[in-house]
């Protein structure tokens, strides 16, 4: 294969896999509006068709069934929403966010307004996976830590890292697009509480 040849196919891996150190700037120059220095990216393959899980996806309101950090989603209009998230010691984080570009069954783009406790930018895509194995979900997630590294670091220790979440909720939006539930190890409602919170 020539080297001309090559240049016409793009590389698949998600940009956190890259060896290149510039990633972040990468992302962000892909974004219409990127906000955020710290790059957190996954992939997860759901076995459903990619137009009905880009419409549940649409519906904001559904994105707090498996995002477990997530408090709130209040849609204010069709573009904007207003969020509140866990953080470390109990604490909550809030921003209003805007869908800044997107495509029917493809992909949803977003950024946090200035002002945000936690400026964010990120996008959504939603790919048919090879072999008919349904659609692969790919979330790239552009953020600023409150406090800086400090921060990120207590964010981690707290698991309330945005890198952390966005594995753990792909895989909760997978079980239940799949299944129709979320998987949970709590036995008693006691735990299951103490389990989300």
């Amino acid at each position: 294969m020539s080297a001309d040849t090559q240049t016409e196919w793009p590389d698949e891996a998600p940009l956190t896999t890259s060896k290149n150190s510039d990633s972040a700037k990468i992302a962000g120059e892909a974004l219409v509006e990127p906000k955020g220095n710290s790059l957190s990216g996954t992939t997860v393959t759901i076995n459903r068709p990619r137009a009905e899980l880009f419409a549940y996806w649409r519906e904001l309101s559904n994105l707090a069934r498996f995002m477990e950090n997530v408090v709130s989603i209040e849609q204010v209009n069709g573009r904007q929403s207003r969020w509140v998230v866990k953080a470390p010691a109990g604490k909550t984080v809030g921003w209003t966010s805007v869908i800044t570009e997107e495509s029917e069954g493809d992909f949803i783009a977003w950024a946090s307004e200035d002002g945000a406790d936690v400026p964010n930018s990120g996008r959504v895509d939603f790919r048919d996976a090879p072999g008919g194995r349904g659609t692969w979900v790919t979330a790239t997630i552009l953020y600023d830590p409150p406090g800086g590294v400090l921060g990120k670091i207590i964010a981690k220790m707290f698991q309330r890292e945005p890198a952390i979440q966005a594995r753990r909720d792909l895989r909760r939006f997978k079980q239940l697009m799949e299944t129709g539930e979320i998987a949970t190890a709590a036995w008693t409602r006691a735990q299951l509480e103490e389990e989300i919170a």
